[in-house]
């Protein structure tokens, strides 16, 4: 009966998601072309607000926990563990407040309808793995914009998804070059919990009644420290935030 509801709820959901991006896509062309920036980032606000709360199709459970209250007078740079293609949607709608820029691949530059628009018109780092020189300039940028509007950018240090919920070491390179170009920054960890068990197959079937949590841990001061230091305080309280899993 699990099995039956996972691909009738799958099914209800992915359909959402579908017209979602097709929407949102429409919208967010009119809206950048005709009203201007702010009114294409109120649009992706509520593109990922659909998105978001689009999962209770499933039956998911989904929990957002503040451990801290992030300050709006500078910019953030907020590090996350990374499971699924399902932890962007919501924790962009949770830290909306704060603007937040994704360091993303440049394969998601093009051919997704909604959310290629929107990476390359929001200012986010799109970089490309195998051309460092052209990755360390597209976030040495993203920095720069967020240390001038005080707003944020969200990085994902491991670099890919580990469904498994084990995370990898979280390379530093690219916080490092957000804090060069962003001195005032504060580094704010966010733990992501149960979305790679959500879709461990892929996009589906997704498991329904699943339990998703995003929680914001306390900042850290980076000021005089090593980044490698400030990484690891980061993801060892992003572990201690996690269940324990095992392979």
């Amino acid at each position: 009966m699990k099995k039956i509801l996972d691909y009738v709820l799958s099914t209800l959901y992915l359909i959402h998601f579908g017209l979602t991006l097709l929407f949102f896509h429409l919208a967010q062309v009119i809206a950048y072309n005709v009203f201007g920036k702010n009114a294409h980032r109120k649009v992706v606000d509520y593109l990922n607000f659909s998105l978001t709360y689009g999962l209770y199709l499933t039956g998911a459970e989904i929990t957002l926990r503040k451990q801290f209250q992030i300050p709006h007078n500078r910019p953030i740079i907020f590090v996350a563990n990374h499971q699924s293609t399902f932890d962007i949607s919501p924790v962009y709608w949770f830290l909306r407040k704060y603007r937040p820029r994704f360091v993303s691949k440049v394969e998601l530059k093009k051919g997704v309808p909604s959310i290629s628009y929107n990476l390359r018109k929001s200012g986010a780092a799109i970089i490309d793995r195998k051309d460092g020189k052209q990755a360390i300039a597209e976030i040495a940028r993203l920095g720069k914009l967020i240390q001038d509007e005080k707003s944020s950018a969200l990085i994902f240090p491991e670099g890919t998804r580990t469904a498994s919920g084990i995370m990898k070491p979280f390379v530093t390179g690219g916080v490092a070059t957000l804090l060069k170009r962003a001195p005032d920054a504060l580094i704010v960890p966010v733990a992501i919990d149960g979305t790679g068990a959500f879709n461990p197959k892929g996009i589906f079937p997704l498991k329904s009644f699943a339990k998703l949590t995003w929680t914001i841990l306390p900042g850290i001061e980076p000021a005089g420290r090593k980044v490698e230091e400030v990484l690891a305080e980061a993801q060892e309280e992003i572990r201690k935030t996690l269940p324990v899993y095992t392979l």
